[in-house]
């Protein structure tokens, strides 16, 4: 009554199932492995948002890579913000994905060195943003700020392209060595998003804290493929047993439309 396993079309059917359950059992073992992935960001992340303030120059320095423990890390720093070479950042979205501007200002050091702050959203000036938009100016004169340390931004890690031919003093991407370079000066490796001294009226919008990536989701993803996987071979053996009765019944028909009749 098996003799029908050996079919062209069981043989397929079965082929696929032993396909099936090592495939499903990988996707499990991947999705686990992101659990683990963003689990231990979001622990990264919250360690650094927990973590006291310190003297920015502790963390970076002039040509400096910002590591994954020093992000968002907070920062403080006393000096003056330089508006006169301040630019802004194209193509950024507030939390509700309106479409602006993000506002970096260069902040000079009481020691001359220069720290590059975010100081947040502003919407842009229309469709073409060909004009410089017009900004709430920061505090005048000498100041303590403190913000997240953030590493230089690259197309790898955005996938922003880093266009040429823009707009007088608007950017693509924020990095320190580009702006040490056009400003002529000892730029802080990375930049700082501002948190406090907060801006009047709200404007520019600050920019909100890391909201935690969905772990939970990448859980319950693992044990969906592997119930899957399990799921394969027992409704494979619900087919077969199936098809053995649907078989056996068809033969005791057969067989009683074979015996004479009898008067």
């Amino acid at each position: 009554m098996y003799r029908f396993l050996l079919s062209r079309q069981w043989v397929i059917l079965t082929l696929v199932a032993v396909l099936l359950i090592p495939t499903m059992i990988r996707l499990g073992f991947w999705q686990m492995h992101r659990y683990e992935e963003r689990t231990a960001r979001n622990d990264l992340v919250a360690r650094a948002l927990e973590a006291s303030p310190v003297p920015v120059e502790s963390l970076t320095a002039p040509g400096k890579k910002i590591t994954t423990r020093e992000r968002y890390r907070t920062v403080t720093a006393k000096g003056r913000f330089d508006t006169d070479h301040e630019v802004v950042v194209r193509r950024r979205t507030d939390g509700d994905d309106n479409i602006g501007y993000h506002v970096l200002t260069p902040f000079v050091l009481d020691d001359g060195k220069v720290m590059l702050v975010n100081r947040g959203w502003i919407p842009a000036d229309g469709p073409s943003q060909t004009e410089f938009p017009e900004i709430p100016a920061p505090p005048r004169g000498e100041v303590t700020v403190t913000g997240r340390l953030m590493p230089d931004e690259t197309t790898e890690a955005s996938g922003i392209k880093d266009l040429e031919g823009l707009p007088d003093r608007q950017i693509m991407l924020i990095n320190s060595e580009q702006q040490a370079e056009r400003l002529d000066a000892r730029v802080l490796g990375g930049y700082v998003v501002l948190k406090t001294p907060e801006p009047k009226d709200d404007s520019p919008k600050p920019i909100g804290r890391p909201g935690n990536e969905n772990a939970a989701l990448n859980y319950a993803y693992a044990i969906q493929w592997w119930l899957f996987a399990a799921a394969v071979p027992v409704g494979w053996w619900f087919l077969v047993r199936r098809e053995k009765r649907e078989r056996e019944a068809g033969e005791d028909v057969r067989e009683a439309e074979a015996e004479p009749a009898t008067v």
